[in-house]
C-alpha cells in the first residue's frame, strides 16, 4: 500500500534515489581500501586515547570499570556488530549519501527520516567536538614534554580549572580545512593518517606490554556490572564510525560492491586494536591511576619513559584527527541531503568544483569548534551516544521492514540471522540508552522538539515528495 503523498509516512522511492544519484555534485573518488581507512579513522582513536581511561578510572562521586573496561568495549562491541551488519545490507542496496537518514526514510517513512537526520546532524557535531577535546589533551601532554606550557585558562573549560579550551577549538577548524579541500584529497589523507595510526598502536601495545603488572587486574570488577555498562553507553560511539562512513556512499568508486565490505572490515580491525590496548592500559597502570583524558600518555609517563609518552601524545592527535574527519564528512553528507530532498533549505546542497558542500562543512566546523571550547567531555560523549543509539535502532528496524515488504530489491550482501540479528541489535542499543544519565535524555528531548517544530513549519512543506512543493516555494 502505497502512502497518501501528503502524508507525514510517505516514502522515498528507490527509483527518485537512483535519479538523484545521477545528478549529484559528488565526486565518485573513494575505493574500497580509502572507505576501510575512513571508516577504521572514526572508529578508532578517542576510544583508546581518552575514552578507555575515562571509563576505566571513572569521575568524582562514580566509580570507574576498572580492568572491565575492556567488557565494557565488547559490550558496544557487540551492539555495534549487530548494527553494522544491518548498515552493510542496507550500504550494498542504497549507496546513496545519506546513511541512517536515508535508509530510516527509504523504509520507515519521511517523519522517521527527517528524526534520525535532525538527531545525526547534532550527534555528528558533537563526536567532533568530543574528539577535539580529547586531542587538545594529548597536545598539552606533547607541548610539555617538549618544554612548553601554555596558561591553564586557554587549556580547558570551566570544569578543568580554565576558561576556553582553545587547541580544541583550532583543531576543530584546522580539520575543517582539510575537509574543505575534497573527498579525494580527504581519501590520501586518511589512508596515510590511519596507517600512521596503527602502527601507534602495535608500538604501544608492543612496548606497553613489558610493563604490564599482573596485579592491576585485581580486582577486575571494582564496582560491579553497572559500571561496565554504563561504561559500554559511554564507549559507544567509539565503535561506530562506519556509520559516518557510510554517508560517503556516493563518493564511492563501486558503493555496492564496497561499501559493505569496508564496513565490515573497519569494525573488525577497530575491535581489535580496541581489545590489544584496554588490555595494555589497565596492565600497565592501577585503574584508581589511569588519566582520565590523556590516559597511555600518563601511563608510560608512571613507568619512567617520558620520551615515548611526548612520542605518543604527537602521533595521538594526528592518529584522532581522523576520527574528526570522518565524522564531520557525514554531518556534511546528511545535511546535504536533507537539503537535496527539500528539508532542509537547499541552498546547503550547493557543491564547488572540488564537489565539496563548503558552506555545510565550514558551519559544521565552527559549531563543533564551539562545543568543544566550552563543554566537559563526558557530557558532549553521552550527548553523541544517545543520538547514535536511536539511529542504530531505526537502522535494525528499517533493515527487518524492508526485507519483508521488499524482499525482491537487489542486495550485494545480506544479513544473516534474520530478523535476529537486528533484533538483538534494537534491544541491545536501547538497552545503552537507558544507562545514560537522565540529564542527557532531557537535552535529546529538547532537540527533537526543535527538529518537530521545523518539520511541520518548514520540511514537510518543502519536501521533494510534497505534490504541492512548487505552490508553497512559488508563494
Amino acid at each position: 500500500m502505497t502512502p497518501n503523498p501528503h502524508s507525514i509516512m510517505r516514502r522515498k522511492p528507490l527509483a527518485d534515489i537512483e535519479d538523484d544519484m545521477e545528478k549529484t555534485g559528488l565526486f565518485k573518488s573513494l575505493g574500497l581500501w580509502q572507505l576501510t581507512a575512513i571508516g577504521v579513522g572514526g572508529i578508532v582513536g578517542i576510544g583508546v586515547f581518552s575514552l578507555a581511561g575515562l571509563v576505566a578510572s571513572g569521575q568524582p562521586g562514580g566509580g570507574g570499570a576498572g580492568p572491565a573496561v575492556i567488557i565494557s568495549f565488547l559490550i558496544a562491541g557487540l551492539a555495534s556488530a549487530a548494527a553494522a551488519l544491518s548498515y552493510a545490507e542496507f550500504a550494498g542496496m542504497i549507496p546513496r549519501a545519506g546513511s541512517a537518514y536515508t535508509y530510516g526514510y527509504v523504509a520507515l517513512g519521511e517523519i522517521v527520516g527527517w528524526f534520525i537526520g535532525w538527531d545525526l546532524l547534532l550527534e555528528y557535531i558533537a563526536i567532533v567536538g568530543v574528539v577535539a577535546i580529547g586531542i587538545s589533551s594529548y597536545l598539552t601532554q606533547f607541548l610539555g614534554g617538549i618544554g612548553i606550557h601554555l596558561p591553564i585558562w586557554m587549556l580547558g573549560t570551566a570544569d578543568q580549572g580554565g576558561i576556553i579550551n582553545l587547541p580544541a577549538i583550532l583543531i576543530c577548524l584546522l580539520v575543517t580545512f582539510v575537509l574543505s579541500r575534497g573527498t579525494k584529497t580527504l581519501g590520501r589523507f586518511e589512508i596515510v593518517a590511519v596507517g600512521l595510526k596503527i602502527l601507534l598502536i602495535l608500538f604501544i601495545v608492543g612496548l606497553g606490554i613489558f610493563y604490564v603488572n599482573p596485579q592491576n587486574y585485581t580486582p577486575f570488577m571494582p564496582n560491579g556490572f553497572g559500571s561496565v555498562f554504563a561504561g559500554a553507553a559511554t564507549v559507544f560511539f567509539a565503535v561506530f564510525g562506519y556509520d559516518a562512513m557510510s554517508t560517503a556512499a556516493e563518493e564511492s568508486t563501486d558503493g555496492k560492491k564496497h561499501m559493505p565490505k569496508a564496513i565490515i572490515l573497519s569494525l573488525i580491525i577497530a575491535m581489535a586494536l580496541y581489545f590489544a590496548a584496554t588490555l595494555v592500559l589497565t596492565g600497565m597502570q592501577n585503574w584508581t591511576q589511569i588519566d582520565t583524558e590523556a590516559g597511555f600518555a600518563v601511563a608510560f609517563t608512571s613507568v619512567g619513559l617520558p620520551i615515548i609518552a611526548t612520542v605518543i601524545s604527537a602521533f595521538a592527535v594526528i592518529s584522532i584527527m581522523t576520527v574528526m574527519l570522518t565524522f564531520l564528512l557525514g554531518v556534511t553528507r546528511v545535511w546535504f541531503t536533507m537539503s537535496r530532498d527539500g528539508l532542509l533549505p537547499r541552498w546547503f546542497a550547493a557543491t564547488d568544483r572540488r564537489g565539496t558542500p563548503q558552506r555545510v562543512t565550514w558551519i559544521a566546523g565552527v559549531a563543533a569548534a564551539a562545543l568543544a571550547g566550552i563543554f566537559p567531555i563526558r557530557l558532549v560523549a553521552d550527548l553523541t551516544n544517545i543520538g547514535i543509539l536511536s539511529a542504530f535502532v531505526v537502522v535494525c528496524v528499517a533493515v527487518i521492514a524492508l526485507r519483508y515488504t521488499k524482499p525482491d530489491i537487489p542486495r550485494t550482501f545480506k544479513l544473516p540471522g534474520m530478523p535476529f540479528i537486528p533484533a538483538f541489535g534494537v534491544l541491545a542499543s536501547a538497552f545503552l540508552i537507558t544507562q545514560l544519565h537522565y540529564e542527557t535524555w532531557i537535552r535529546f528531548g529538547v532537540w527533537l522538539v526543535i527538529g518537530l517544530v521545523i518539520y511541520f513549519g518548514y520540511s514537510r512543506k518543502h519536501s521533494a515528495l510534497n505534490p504541492d512543493r512548487e505552490a508553497v516555494e512559488e508563494s
